[in-house]
């Protein structure tokens, strides 16, 4: 998946995840991570990202994500919504 433009899904409410997810021309997956459980549960959200947009076919991109509380099915949830925005995508997979 080629990210065209930024792009941005959920919201700043409790148990959520907001995520923005910009283009990189290299570079790998750059994460920036804000989160109240940072300490506790910040690797495994990383992880969930990362996971996601490899499993996307994304290779480059520029994660900004602030999470209220997300649920792993939420956070991959977001990731998927902001990848195929950002890809001008809708091609979705719903398995």
């Amino acid at each position: 998946m080629e990210l065209r433009k930024t792009g941005v899904a959920g919201t700043m409410e409790s148990g959520d995840i907001m995520v923005t997810i910009e283009p990189r021309d290299q570079g790998g997956i750059a994460i920036a991570l804000s989160s109240s459980v940072l300490q506790q549960y910040g690797r495994q959200i990383k992880a969930v990202i990362t996971e996601t947009l490899e499993g996307l076919g994304v290779t480059d991109a520029a994660v900004t994500a602030v999470d209220k509380g997300a649920l792993d099915c939420t956070v991959r949830a977001r990731v998927s919504a902001a990848a195929y925005r950002a890809a001008e995508s809708k091609d979705y997979s719903w398995r």
